[in-house]
C-alpha cells in the first residue's frame, strides 16, 4: 500500500496537471460530442474504397449477396456516416451545417467519375512497372495506388469546401504509406507513383497527365517563414504531362514549372522553370571508399552526358 505522504504527492501532480487544462489554449479545447471523428472518418474511407474497388475491398462475409445488394448497403452507410462528420465538423469550426447533406450528397454523385479516374491510375501503374504481375496487384498491394485512391477521395471533399476531413483521411494514407498528399494538389490521369516511401506533394502543386515519380521526391515549398500569409498564394511547383521525376528530387516554388516531356533525374534539387523536352541530371559524381589496406577512389559514378538512378 501507498503511504499517505505518497498519495499526497501523487494527488498534488493530478492536481498541477488538472490546473493547466484551465486556461484558452488550444491545446486545452475539450469538446469530445461535438468535434470530428478521426476514428469514424478512417472508418469512412476504408467503406469508401470498398465501394471504389468492389471486387477488391469488399467483405468476404457478403459474398452471398448480388454485388447491388452489398454496394447499396455500403453507399447508404456511408452517406450516413460521412454526413454526420461533415456536419460536426462545420459546427466545430463554427461554420453552418445545414448545407452537409447536400454536400455528402454531391461528393456520392461523384463517386463514377472518381473511379474513372483512377482505372487510368492503375493503367499508369501496370504500364509504369515491369515488375508488376497484373493489375490486381497493383491495386491489392501498391502504397502508390492507395494513397493516390485516398488522395482522389479527399481532393473532392475539398473542392466542395469541407474542412479538415480531407486532410485527416490524406494524412491517414501518409501514415499507412508514407506517401504525404495535400487534398488541395491538382492531379491528373495515368498518375503513378513507383515505391513511394517519403514522397511529399504540396497543396498547391500542379500535375500533369501520364506523370511519373519515384519514392523520395519532394514537390514543396521554396519557403514557409511568411506562414500564414502565405495561404491562398501558389507555393509549390507546377508539373506538365509526360514527365517522369526520379528519386530523391526535389522541386521547389510557386513559380516553378517543369514543360511537358521532361525528365529530371534522382536527387536533382530545382527551384526555376524548366523547359519543356528537357533532361535534367546531377553532374557526374566521384565516389570515395575507404578499406583496411588502402584508399580507392572511383571517378565520374555515372558517365556520359546524363544519367538516372532507377531500381
Amino acid at each position: 500500500m501507498k503511504s499517505n505522504e505518497e498519495n499526497k504527492i501523487i494527488e498534488d501532480v493530478v492536481n498541477v496537471i488538472l490546473s493547466d487544462y484551465e486556461d484558452e489554449r488550444t491545446v486545452n479545447r475539450i469538446d469530445i460530442c461535438n468535434q470530428p471523428d478521426r476514428k469514424a472518418i478512417v472508418d469512412v474511407v476504408e467503406k469508401l474504397l470498398k465501394i471504389l474497388y468492389p471486387g477488391y475491398y469488399s467483405d468476404k462475409v457478403y459474398r452471398i449477396y448480388t454485388i447491388k445488394n452489398n454496394m447499396s448497403a455500403a453507399i447508404e452507410d456511408v452517406i450516413f456516416h460521412l454526413n454526420k462528420q461533415i456536419s460536426l465538423v462545420l459546427k466545430y469550426q463554427g461554420k453552418d451545417d445545414s448545407n452537409s447533406e447536400n454536400v455528402t450528397l454531391d461528393f456520392m454523385r461523384r463517386i463514377p467519375r472518381i473511379r474513372k479516374t483512377l482505372e487510368t491510375d492503375v493503367e499508369a501503374g501496370f504500364e509504369g512497372d515491369p515488375a508488376a504481375e497484373g493489375k490486381d496487384e497493383i491495386i491489392l498491394s501498391y502504397p502508390g495506388l492507395y494513397a493516390i485512391s485516398v488522395y482522389r477521395i479527399a481532393h473532392e471533399l475539398f473542392l466542395l469546401g469541407v474542412p479538415m476531413i480531407p486532410r485527416i483521411m490524406t494524412e491517414y494514407a501518409h501514415g499507412k504509406t508514407g506517401i504525404d498528399i495535400h487534398p488541395g494538389a491538382t492531379i491528373g490521369n495515368y498518375f503513378f507513383i513507383d515505391h513511394g516511401t517519403g514522397i511529399v506533394i504540396g497543396e498547391t502543386t500542379i500535375i500533369g497527365d501520364h506523370v511519373k515519380i519515384y519514392q523520395g521526391v519532394t514537390l514543396g515549398g521554396l519557403s514557409t517563414r511568411g506562414g500564414q500569409s502565405l495561404k491562398g498564394k501558389k507555393r509549390h511547383p507546377t508539373i506538365g504531362n509526360n514527365v517522369t521525376i526520379y528519386s530523391g528530387a526535389s522541386i521547389l516554388g510557386g513559380e516553378t514549372v517543369i514543360g511537358d516531356n521532361t525528365v529530371i533525374g534522382g536527387n536533382a534539387f530545382i527551384t526555376k522553370s524548366i523547359d519543356a523536352n528537357s533532361r535534367v541530371s546531377m553532374k557526374s559524381l566521384e565516389m570515395e571508399y575507404h578499406t583496411s589496406n588502402h584508399e580507392r577512389r572511383i571517378d565520374e559514378i555515372g558517365q556520359g552526358d546524363e544519367w538516372y538512378y532507377m531500381i
